[in-house]
């Protein structure tokens, strides 16, 4: 009876076992014996399309295992209607393994080759490969000019200005694709002030004496129906020493700072303030240009007219698009520290004036104080007048960006450049 019970408890214990792995096999890939599927690779765009959209971009996934390398290449243009040797293209794998993405859109008017490989159970792998082509822009778009140029050396209120060659609709993809990175970050923002021009200032100034550099990966990025960019661009500008002026219409002085250190304090004089349009802006002028001499031109009034007059002016250091300019003014040295007689601009003594333009560049602030005519935010780069909160929201995400490479709605990855970059000095 012992050996029958136990023969029948050796033959439940060995069902039992056999139920056990019997389940185990289920829970790892099947019946005992079959054999592992190799990973389905899928690529998109898929192999053999023709006029792949460009902000679709390039993605790789896998099923039944994971990534192990993905190469992807771009054939473009060359800049003489030729072709361009074979680029890679940067993008990230996903933290699970399965899916790899461009980290930037597409080039248009190029061909693109993918090969990627993907390992799953018992060692299997799968190769996948994709041939295909980018449509052809109906409106070849980018950047027709910016400020400051390449290799200027600017002032610590310099704005970037980037003026497009067409209309942007979708200010969110080509805010994306504009990066700032200087030796000093700064908190800034960028303000569409038109569908075609879009500017960045800090909420403080520049740090002196520092590089800028201003990044555009626009190659692929649709701008409006129809319009996308087709080259990448790259600005590169220094920040120099730190200019900061103040004039004081009703005490008549003008003190210079290079620094942090006070170098000059002189008398001057003002817009008389007969009528508004002789009365000197008050707020934070930036300096934006600089001739000796400039004629200078009686605005709105013609030959002949009371009080036309057409002046040869020495040293003139242009503040504002409203025409007001520190300059040299020779003649008016005696109501200079005591008298407001300009008609608008800042009238300095003419060694002070000289010293001013000679050490001046684009980008040094003047504060004027004193009068009742406020600087408007668009009258030359006065940009500063507007209110930080208000110049915020003038970006496509209302949100700033601090000038260490990154942009508000990019992905953190770091675009790559698929066309050669152009530095304008326009």
């Amino acid at each position: 009876m012992r050996s029958v019970r136990g023969t029948t408890r050796a033959a439940g214990l060995a069902g039992l076992l056999a139920a056990a792995l019997l389940a185990a096999g289920c829970t790892g890939g099947g019946i005992l014996g079959e054999e592992a599927k190799p990973p389905v690779v899928t690529i998109t765009p898929a192999d053999g399309t023709a006029e792949a959209r460009p902000e679709d971009g390039v993605t790789v996934t896998a099923q039944d295992g994971k990534l192990t390398s993905v190469k992807v290449q771009v054939t473009a243009k060359a800049a003489d209607g030729g072709t361009a040797e074979p680029k890679d293209v940067e993008g990230a794998l996903s933290d699970d393994g399965v899916t790899w993405k461009a980290a930037r859109s597409l080039v248009p008017d190029a061909s693109y080759t993918v090969e990627a490989v993907a390992a799953g159970a018992k060692d299997k792998t799968t190769t996948a490969t994709s041939a295909f082509t980018t449509l052809k822009p109906e409106v070849a778009w980018g950047l027709e000019s910016n400020i400051p140029w390449s290799g200027q050396t600017v002032g610590v209120g310099m704005p970037i200005v980037i003026t497009f060659s067409g209309a942007v609709t979708d200010k969110k993809a080509v805010e994306s694709a504009l990066r700032i990175k200087s030796d000093e970050p700064v908190e800034g923002a960028w303000y569409w002030y038109t569908d075609k021009q879009v500017i960045f200032r800090g909420e403080e100034y520049w740090k002196a004496h520092q590089k800028v550099k201003v990044i555009g990966s626009l190659a692929g990025v649709k701008a409006a129906k129809g319009a996308y960019g087709t080259k990448d661009f790259e600005i590169n500008f220094k920040v120099g020493t730190a200019n900061l002026s103040t004039v004081n219409a009703r005490t008549h002085r003008m003190v210079v700072e290079i620094d942090g250190k006070k170098v000059r304090d002189v008398g001057i004089s003002a817009g008389n303030a007969t009528e508004y349009k002789y009365t000197t802006t008050n707020g934070v002028h930036v300096t934006m240009d600089k001739k000796n001499p400039e004629t200078m031109i009686s605005p709105g009034i013609e030959p002949g007219q009371p009080g036309y007059y057409k002046e040869i002016v020495p040293h003139a250091v242009r503040i504002s698009y409203s025409g007001e300019y520190v300059h040299s003014a020779p003649w008016s040295v005696g109501s200079q520290g005591n008298a407001n007689v300009s008609h608008g601009c800042i009238n300095a003594p003419p060694e002070f004036a000289e010293w001013y333009y000679n050490q001046s560049k684009w980008g040094d602030i003047v504060t004027v104080t004193g009068t009742n005519r406020e600087l408007e935010y668009d009258n030359g780069y006065g940009y500063w007048q507007k209110p930080w909160k208000d110049w915020v929201l003038g970006s496509a995400f209302d949100a700033p960006v601090v000038t260490d490479g990154s942009v508000p709605g990019a992905a953190s990855a770091t675009p790559s450049t698929d066309t050669p970059a152009e530095s304008t000095t326009s």
